[in-house]
């Protein structure tokens, strides 16, 4: 049973578009077992933020996909963008952009 649908906004599908398929594919694959179990090593809710990732390695590179949950919706995830990660932290400026797409979706 799925716990949550997913929508990707423009910048995600862009993402996803712009990597190798099979690093998409580990992606998506991803996203559709965390819609059936929860695992933190594929979808984990960042630190001081709204923002979860969903996070695949494909080739000894790291790809995050970052998301947050749409409250009016509770079983809606929105993806806000992605990044091949180069270093173990992420990214504030990432966290920070996805936080601006969370705010300006939800018109906060």
């Amino acid at each position: 049973m799925k716990r949550f649908n997913v929508k990707y906004l423009p910048s995600a599908i862009e993402f996803l578009e712009s990597i190798e398929l099979k690093a998409a594919e580990k992606l998506f694959f991803n996203i559709s077992k965390s819609q059936e179990i929860n695992d933190p090593r594929i979808f984990k809710k960042l630190k001081s933020s709204n923002i979860w990732e969903f996070r695949a390695e494909y080739n000894s590179n790291e790809y995050r996909l970052f998301a947050f949950w749409d409250k009016q919706q509770n079983t809606l995830v929105i993806c806000t963008h992605g990044i091949t990660k180069k270093t173990q932290k992420t990214p504030k400026r990432e966290i920070d952009k996805a936080e601006q797409l969370r705010k300006k979706y939800l018109g906060l």
